[in-house]
């Protein structure tokens, strides 16, 4: 029977079977029984083209993301993805990936209207990625449509002063206290900090090393200890032979939530997560003088953009040079500026009139 229904789904399925082609077996997408009907009539005729005249084969999504998932394995938000198209998957399902276009896009999003901006483009960003490989790498369709981004508001970067940080680190519990050190003196995202292993350390030459497949930005970064830095690590020395912060003998895996939120409640710090930590680190940087690109590179960030959000707190180095213009020669200026005057007027003078004659 080539229309169906199946225990394991709710929709109704097609089989059919073309000479010279392998039998195509799919959901319809639908619990209709009409609608079913359609899609498998259409199917049958898109199949039978592709047959006998040659037409390109017809894709559909879930063939898209089957793909998709196996040439993207390596990526580091690769569960991510799963989940997102999880998600997708009931909306999409069924669908050729030429009949996919904004207007639906923008239709299944409304299921998501309330969700922040950047979630939403994060499912948005995946069926784009999708889209554009069945386009320009699979050569499965011709176009990709106009996907609309939601615009995502700017947040205010949140740190900590040095006082604070002392409170906070006080009021941490002990095993954790040398891994909030550390992160506040070189920067390092949390799961660096946490998988630090000894044998990326040179405490001799003060140095440590984050790989680059242990990077989020899969480029090596180098970190420079300073004093900070390497007063936390010799206080974590003979406590694991391979990882550097551990808890009660094995490596620290995590922090967990409700300790970090009582260290905060009691040291008077509000809305403040441990990647907070970085962006403190390169607060401190910003307005103690350290340029924007050194930042970049000591922070590993891969975009000059993503420092630029501690752009403004280089306010001294800005008023610095916001004086340099009271050092202006101001005689100077108005000579030139009487100078140019005065070379327009004789121009002037030396154009040819023209005259006009009257009948």
């Amino acid at each position: 029977m080539s229309l169906y229904k199946r225990k394991d789904s709710p929709y109704w399925w097609v089989k059919i079977t073309i000479p010279s082609k392998p039998p195509v077996q799919k959901s319809t997408g639908t619990v209709e029984k009409l609608a079913a009907q359609e899609f498998h009539d259409r199917l049958k005729a898109q199949l039978w083209r592709e047959s006998r005249l040659g037409d390109r084969p017809t894709h559909f999504w879930e063939e898209a993301v089957l793909r998709f998932l196996a040439e993207t394995q390596h990526k580091r938000d690769h569960e991510g993805d799963k989940k997102r198209l999880k998600w997708l998957h009931p909306h999409l399902e069924g669908r050729v990936l030429d009949n996919i276009d904004r207007d639906l896009i923008d239709k299944i999003m409304l299921e998501k209207q309330k969700r922040a901006p950047g979630t939403i483009n994060r499912y948005l960003a995946t069926i784009r990625t999708i889209l554009r490989k069945a386009a320009n790498e699979w050569d499965w369709i011709d176009k990709v449509p106009s996907i609309r981004m939601r615009v995502e508001p700017k947040k205010r970067v949140r740190w900590i002063t040095r006082v604070e940080a002392k409170n906070l680190i006080g009021a941490l519990p002990k095993h954790l206290q040398a891994a909030a050190e550390f992160s506040l003196e070189t920067g390092l995202r949390q799961s660096n900090v946490l998988g630090l292993q000894w044998n990326d350390i040179d405490l001799k030459k003060q140095h440590a090393w984050v790989h680059a497949d242990q990077a989020k930005g899969k480029q090596d970064i180098a970190v420079p200890l300073n004093q900070g830095a390497y007063k936390a690590l010799q206080s974590c020395l003979g406590k694991h032979p391979k990882y550097v912060f551990t808890y009660r003998g094995n490596p620290l895996k995590g922090i967990d939530n409700a300790t970090w939120k009582r260290a905060c409640e009691k040291a008077g710090i509000d809305n403040f997560r441990w990647h907070d930590l970085r962006h403190t680190w390169a607060s401190w940087h910003v307005q103690a003088g350290t340029s924007l690109h050194t930042l970049m590179e000591l922070g590993g960030w891969s975009s000059y953009e993503m420092v630029l959000r501690y752009a403004h707190l280089a306010s001294g180095q800005l008023s610095n040079a916001a004086a340099n213009i009271d050092q202006a020669p101001v005689e100077t200026d108005r000579d030139n500026a009487v100078q140019v005057t005065n070379q327009l007027r004789c121009n002037v003078i030396q154009l040819p009139v023209k005259r006009r004659y009257s009948s």
